[in-house]
């Protein structure tokens, strides 16, 4: 039986190419997306077509018990979880503080904060019975500084990042990695970016600062790093990664 890897968020950029080096690597890898059966299925079909394995869901992560249940499902019909990337994203664009409503803000903790709560109180039991197990959690720049525009996302992924402190807390001890990813810079994704910036704008984007100039941030080099993550000896475990293009400047600097 083949070791399991979880990615909730596998969208065409971070999400679904992390997936796509973890079943590379010998996994089977279960793809979670909100939307998107076409793209969903076209991803299955490539990792198998390489000799990897992998199922694709689609769910919608807000719904109560939906986490849950699928990792209940996972566990049961599929085999042990072994790696778990949560990659929800939380990002609704910059809003001023009157054009955040209720709903727009609690999205943002439901997705980011409550979400990861939901998926490591289904997964950490399941997980310390076996004595192993590693979370990735991809995080953002918004997780240490607050800027305007971001009170919905920000405080989101400041929750997230001390949730993953306190189950680091609980957990790493009884053999559990749980490890907090910050994305500190804009990534050569076109379902995020790409879709912030539109076609043009985004293409405009990739001329100026990636393809050669490496200033942006590849998928595919970012999935390097989750999978050595996944791979680390207890003795040496990261609990907290700042990554970002060598031409950024860090968080705390800029």
């Amino acid at each position: 039986m083949k070791p399991v890897c979880l990615v909730m968020g596998a969208g065409a950029g971070i999400g679904g190419t992390v997936g796509v080096r973890f079943a590379a690597e010998g996994y089977h890898t279960v793809l979670c997306r909100r939307s998107d059966e076409g793209g969903l299925k076209q991803m299955v079909e490539n990792i198998a077509a390489k000799g990897g394995s992998a199922s694709g869901f689609l769910l919608n992560a807000i719904e109560p018990d939906v986490i849950e249940e699928h990792v209940t499902a996972v566990e049961e019909e599929i085999g042990p979880i072994e790696v778990v990337i949560f990659n929800l994203g939380a990002q609704i664009g910059d809003r001023a503080l009157q054009d955040t409503s209720y709903k727009a803000f609690e999205i943002g903790w439901r997705l980011a904060t409550f979400g990861l709560f939901r998926l490591a109180s289904a997964v950490c039991p399941y997980m310390e019975e076996r004595g192993n197990g590693t979370i990735l959690v991809t995080s953002a720049t918004a997780a240490v500084r607050g800027n305007a525009g971001q009170h919905s996302h920000a405080a989101a992924m400041a929750g997230r990042r001390m949730l993953c402190q306190t189950l680091n807390a609980e957990f790493a001890g009884k053999g559990i990695h749980i490890a907090h990813i910050l994305i500190d810079g804009a990534v050569d994704a076109p379902d995020t970016l790409g879709k912030m910036l539109g076609p043009e704008g985004f293409q405009q984007l990739r001329e100026a600062r990636g393809m050669e100039h490496d200033g942006l941030m590849l998928p595919a080099r970012i999935a390097d790093t989750y999978f050595h993550l996944a791979q680390q000896h207890r003795s040496t475990w990261t609990h907290e990664l700042d990554m970002r293009s060598f031409t950024d400047l860090p968080w705390w600097n800029n």
